[in-house]
């Protein structure tokens, strides 16, 4: 076990010296934390695009998106606690609390701006739904709207003078 965890120590700093030399060679300046931000927002946006089919299928309530949300948060959590530590065991960077929350920061802004979009896309897909709907109850005949109404009050009245 401890073998694992020292040759997933070495391919995370491996990673992250990867992305300073990107950052360097294409003289783009991002800070440690902007690079923890970018970097954590999207290993937890990944993240969630895996769990997120697995626990559709596994959730009897139709609250997918907030059940993959946590999932995936709990695992960013461990996840950047886990690149410092292996920073900090490597010496390939330097080991802050900060850096930790930048990285949690960056998953939950882009998770909220998914949940938004999200959002805008079922509201739309109602509305749209709506319109349909009062189109489609425009489109039927008078006559037969007529003939439903006087169906549905003889049965009304039927009932009423069969009681008295």
């Amino acid at each position: 076990m401890r073998e694992i965890l020292y040759r997933i120590v070495e391919w995370i700093a491996q990673c992250h010296n990867y992305l300073l030399k990107l950052n360097d060679a294409y003289e783009y300046n991002f800070s440690d934390k902007q690079l923890h931000f970018l970097v954590i927002g999207c290993i937890g946006m990944l993240i969630l695009l895996i769990t997120y089919p697995i626990f559709r299928l596994l959730a009897k309530h139709k609250m997918y998106l907030t059940i993959t949300g946590v999932y995936s948060f709990t695992v960013i959590i461990v996840l950047t606690f886990a690149i410092e530590i292996g920073q900090r065991l490597s010496n390939t960077g330097t080991m802050e609390f900060a850096d930790i929350m930048y990285g949690v920061m960056g998953f939950l802004t882009i998770f909220v701006a998914a949940a938004i979009a999200k959002g805008v896309y079922l509201l739309l897909k109602y509305v749209i739904k709506q319109i349909k709907k009062s189109q489609n109850t425009k489109d039927i005949p008078i006559s037969q709207n007529a003939d439903k109404v006087n169906i549905e009050n003889t049965q009304n009245t039927d009932s009423i003078n069969g009681d008295i």
